[in-house]
């Protein structure tokens, strides 16, 4: 019996390309529409369905995103540590919350306009690939999803480029409803994150030193909130050469800056391991993405209880905690950890 997939429609070109391909091979479609309470405007979903000919059904799942995405990102940055939204919001919320809605309604699996892939393994789990793309590919946002929602996933543009939707959607005559891309943090609108915590919490920034390695004091900063590790903006303290964000230390509610070099860092831990084909035997060999604009290092991987250490070929700049490292061989996601 044909499965009955639910796809998941943002509004955007991706997601609307996904559900035009997926509607040429299954008879049993239907589309699903998640809001956050941060939109900026309704998405017009009676056009989405007219385009694609298939019916649209809208989630609220506000309390959800709030709960699991956005309070989460705020409590990390007050920790001090840079968190990736995306990466939380697709386990927790595209793969978790909204799938659950959409099985509710009858879906055995959900799609997304992701630029990634899956593959069954002899074992039977699911694997994750890369993106044909290799500009556009999204499998590290996705480093975070559990076997079993892998296995419950489609993901349709695996094997095309950003290029060959746009071609597929004009000559099909697809006009998405949201013509701009989504970005990184799609519920922070209009302010910078710093403005976000402070609206978001109402608790006024702790000022606090800026200082080098050697405890130079350098000058002051408005709050630890504002920065990030590579940051180069709003240090604003004269020297040399430009400073850069290279500690936050929240003890002491330090700004520790240094000149580029300094950024270099050979090792560095993560928790919070997501293991989707885990390494055997460990000390493994694997490229290790430490940003989705990373380009992989090649690097080895240790086992060291619930983490792994991460010890890179090459120095590697801005190891960011907070930040998923997101292990590779070859094309295959071996699974994701959080930087401390």
């Amino acid at each position: 019996m044909a499965p009955t997939i639910a796809i998941g429609l943002s509004g955007g070109i991706d997601s609307m390309v996904s559900g035009l391909l997926l509607k040429e091979q299954y008879r049993n479609l239907f589309g699903i529409h998640f809001t956050t309470g941060y939109e900026g405007s309704p998405v017009d979903l009676s056009s989405m369905e007219k385009a694609l000919g298939i019916n649209i059904v809208s989630i609220d799942l506000q309390a959800d995103f709030k709960d699991k995405v956005v309070d989460y990102f705020v409590a990390t940055y007050l920790g001090g540590k840079t968190p990736n939204p995306c990466l939380v919001c697709n386990r927790t919320i595209k793969f978790g919350a909204l799938f659950s809605a959409a099985a509710e309604l009858g879906a055995d699996l959900i799609a997304t306009g992701h630029y990634a892939g899956t593959r069954t393994e002899k074992s039977g789990d699911t694997a994750l690939f890369k993106g044909k793309d290799s500009l556009k590919e999204q499998s590290y946002f996705l480093a975070m999803l559990t076997r079993n929602q892998l296995g419950k996933a489609v993901f349709p543009l695996a094997e095309m480029t950003k290029q060959e939707v746009k071609q597929l959607a004009a000559k099909k005559g697809i006009a998405p409803p949201v013509k701009t891309e989504s970005q990184d943090i799609c519920f922070i609108r209009e302010r910078t994150v710093a403005d976000f915590i402070a609206l978001k919490t109402g608790t006024p920034p702790r000022p606090g030193d800026i200082v080098t390695r050697d405890n130079t004091v350098l000058g002051r900063h408005a709050g630890l909130h504002r920065f990030t590790i590579g940051q180069r903006r709003g240090i604003d303290c004269p020297g040399p050469a430009p400073y850069y964000v290279i500690e936050i230390d929240m003890a002491a509610n330090r700004l520790v800056v240094g000149f580029k070099e300094e950024l270099l860092q050979r090792e560095c831990y993560a928790d919070h391991l997501n293991w989707i084909c885990e390494p055997d035997p460990f000390p493994a060999r694997v490229q290790t993405k430490i940003r989705y604009s990373h380009r992989g290092a090649a690097s080895l991987l240790t086992r060291e209880n619930s983490r792994v250490r991460i010890v890179f070929d090459t120095p590697q700049s801005a190891v960011t905690p907070g930040q998923a490292a997101v292990f590779y061989h070859n094309d295959q996601v071996l699974g994701a950890g959080i930087i401390q």
